[in-house]
């Protein structure tokens, strides 16, 4: 989607924007993995297949499961696998003993494992939005693993 100011805005912002969000995970960590843990479209379209997300590792065996409708509608598919992989990394930091959101320097959200690895979640949950590869399950029992 072109969006023109938007454009502007984030040219204008440069690099600033990802060390405001990395400032914010520092100055108040649990308000920013709240946030990140919202995936509203996500939560909605699992919710219209009946199934609620309830931030465990069986949810995420439950979401490879569905049926993905959501391929349907490409505009709408970016954004459902962004929260697919914001899901995933809520899941990894609540059950993984110390793992924690990290902010690149781009801006992009990771989830730092306590062995120093990081996880770029939001591509993972991308490619199994796109393609059902590789399953979410399948990334928190690697993330689980370290």
């Amino acid at each position: 989607m072109n969006i023109p100011f938007l454009d502007n805005w984030r040219k204008r912002q440069g690099s600033t924007q990802g060390h405001a969000l990395a400032a914010a995970v520092e100055a108040d960590p649990d308000g920013v993995a709240e946030l990140l843990a919202e995936c509203e479209l996500l939560r909605a379209r699992a919710g219209q297949q009946g199934l609620e997300l309830d931030d465990t590792p069986a949810s995420l065996s439950a979401l490879d499961q569905l049926p993905p409708r959501w391929r349907d509608d490409p505009e709408e598919l970016p954004w459902l696998g962004n929260d697919a992989g914001l899901y995933l990394g809520t899941v990894v930091v609540r059950t993984v003993p110390g793992a924690a959101w990290d902010i690149w320097p781009s801006g992009q959200p990771v989830v730092r494992l306590e062995s120093g690895r990081e996880i770029d979640v939001v591509a993972a949950g991308l490619d199994w939005a796109m393609t059902g590869s590789p399953e979410l399950s399948q990334v928190y029992a690697e993330s689980a693993e370290n």
